[in-house]
């Protein structure tokens, strides 16, 4: 029971403890600025079959009287079991454990959230929950690199937050997210980190970090980063070459910010399109008349997506920095990392669930609705040939990782633009679908094998990011993010039974191999044969350091050689004639 003001209020909530937990309510009086404190160490509470909100929480509360308290509750079936809590142990028994390195059969201990040993045939505590995981793959959890959950865009909210987001994560084998704290053009980097910490803390199911967008540039801007990068645990900064007026920054500003990354030893992320020749391109599709989703991909071609992934190159390798251009989504634009790549640049190109399981031609059905669920920046691209080209590149390492940029809006959001392609708000979904895509099209297809799978899905966003091993293998040590996969079950994907909010699913109707049985997220099981048992605020922020070695040994060696490179010519000063100055 809470109170309010003196008079008591009933929240009629049923506490069905389990035999190891209590309950301990405790009556409180909100009275003025005083603080509220609210302990609930319980079993299950109320809301629709299917889910659990795991208890032994504590809530705090500060405020005046008028204050909205916010207490969350989801329903359970059956009781809390003591396996999904982090403290309790875990054994996952006589799986093929795969790793981006090898696969082997081992069991798999777990306690207290952590992998304290992976052999085979492990004898452990008595009382320790067993996962039976014969027949069955063991892979790390999934890491997704790059998602926009509840940002401010384009005249609204993308739909999906960090709670329904990282909900739908867990569903999917995802077991981290790195969003993306995206300023106003002049506002503080800092208040914009803690606007999303504020957003993300109390909702995240699972384990996330933070990427920092540069959408302006200045002093203040360079001085904000050292802060974000000593203090906050910020390592990596993205910026936008589109959206005119509103994120992008100029050739000048963007030299100036990688310049200001290497020295920090950070990684540059870049949003690679050409945003002049696509505001321009705009205002040419509209004078034509086209004004539906097909607009969209009119005016941004392939090849405005390769010319500024060409230039980022550049840039970045003029001063040294290590560049990771996110969402590659088209071939041109690829090419143009592989050839990088093959140059010695230390380019990362990311590819996502989107561009590799459907292609552009979408956005030119006759149902606006449906036409509209596929804008995103870059665009999908119409050659149907464009998916299959990229999974070849991401097999063979060409390109580097997958990521979804999952940012979601529902029909009613994406009918903003219904008479003006270029006010539809970007963005589709993927998180839930990622791992079972790559896998159909990457794994079913013989493009690669498992252990390339786990790479891409994971491991190596762990070392570009610097939080490896920590997360990204099945090792002693590691965070116990750990996925029971089934790579011969299948299911179809459809908006009717994902866990996203959003009311579409790009990849509607497809049927794919490979699906996640069991989701492990910080040692608690948050996924079991299609139940969530998911609690808000158990994810964890990771902060990351600067100068990790997977990038920055090979930076560090480049700038020995540069510097023995950059020598003058010893010679005698010249002493003839010099003109007189204009």
């Amino acid at each position: 029971m809470i109170t309010k003001n003196g008079s008591r209020h009933s929240s009629q909530i049923s506490l069905q403890a389990h035999e190891n937990y209590t309950c301990d309510q405790s009556d409180c009086l909100i009275d003025g600025p005083r603080i509220l404190q609210v302990i609930f160490k319980i079993g299950t509470c109320l809301s629709s079959p299917g889910e659990t909100y795991l208890g032994d929480c504590v809530y705090i509360y500060s405020g005046v009287c008028s204050m909205s308290v916010y207490l969350s509750f989801l329903v359970s079936s059956s009781p809390i079991t003591p396996s999904m809590e982090p403290g309790n142990r875990l054994l996952i028994r006589g799986g093929r454990v795969v790793n981006a390195d090898y696969s082997r059969t081992a069991d798999v201990f777990v306690e207290d959230g952590v992998i304290r040993n992976v052999a085979p045939s492990l004898d452990v505590p008595e009382g320790t929950r067993v996962l039976d995981a014969r027949g069955k793959l063991v892979i790390p959890g999934g890491i997704d690199p790059h998602t926009h959950m509840q940002i401010p865009f384009m005249g609204t909210r993308s739909i999906d937050d960090f709670y329904s987001g990282t909900r739908a994560a867990v569903a999917g084998g995802t077991t981290m997210i790195l969003d993306f704290a995206l300023p106003f053009n002049g506002e503080s980097l800092l208040e914009a980190y803690r606007r999303w910490r504020g957003w993300a803390d109390p909702k995240v199911c699972c384990d996330y970090s933070l990427h920092v967008g540069l959408t302006w540039w200045s002093s203040q801007v360079c001085e904000e980063m050292a802060e974000l990068t000593k203090n906050h645990g910020v390592n990596s900064f993205k910026i936008f070459m589109a959206y005119k007026d509103f994120y992008m920054l100029r050739d000048s500003e963007m030299c100036a910010a990688v310049r200001q990354c290497k020295a920090l030893g950070g990684l540059v992320m870049v949003h690679a399109e050409n945003g002049d020749m696509v505001s321009e391109g705009v205002k040419e599709v509209l004078a034509c008349g086209v004004t539906g989703p097909e607009g969209h991909t009119l005016s941004r071609p392939a090849e405005l997506e390769a010319e500024a992934t060409g230039r980022a190159v550049a840039i970045a390798n003029q001063a040294g920095c290590p560049l990771y251009v996110v969402h590659v989504m088209s071939h041109e634009a690829a090419d143009v990392v592989t050839a990088a790549r093959n140059n010695g640049h230390i380019v990362f190109g990311e590819a996502l669930a989107a561009g590799l399981g459907v292609d552009g031609t979408h956005c030119w059905n006759k149902d606006w609705r449906h036409a509209a669920a596929y804008v995103m920046s870059p665009p999908l691209r119409p050659d149907p040939r464009t998916p299959a080209r990229l999974m070849d590149l991401l097999a063979n390492d060409d390109l580097s990782l997958t990521a979804t940029d999952n940012c979601t809006f529902t029909g009613e959001q994406k009918a903003l633009g219904k008479d003006d392609f270029s006010k539809i708000p970007n963005g589709v979904n993927g998180l839930e679908d990622r791992l079972s895509i790559v896998w159909e099209k990457g794994v079913c297809s013989g493009k690669m094998d498992e252990n390339r799978f786990v790479a891409v899905t994971s491991t190596t966003a762990a070392k570009i990011f610097n939080f490896y091993p920590r997360k990204g293998v099945i090792a002693v040590g590691s965070d116990a993010d750990i996925v029971i996969w089934d790579p011969q079950m299948t299911r179809t994907i459809s908006a009717k039974t994902h866990h996203h909010a959003v009311d579409f699913n790009i990849f509607e109707g497809m049927e794919c191999h490979g699906v996640p049985l069991v989701t492990v997220a910080g040692g608690r099981v948050v996924y079991e044969n299609g139940q969530l048992f998911v609690q808000p605020g158990a994810g964890k922020y990771i902060p990351r350091t600067c100068f990790g070695d997977f990038i920055y040994q090979r930076v560090r060696q480049m700038d020995i050689v540069r510097a023995n490179q950059q020598v003058g010519v010893c010679r005698q000063p010249y002493s003839g004639p010099v003109v007189p100055v204009l």
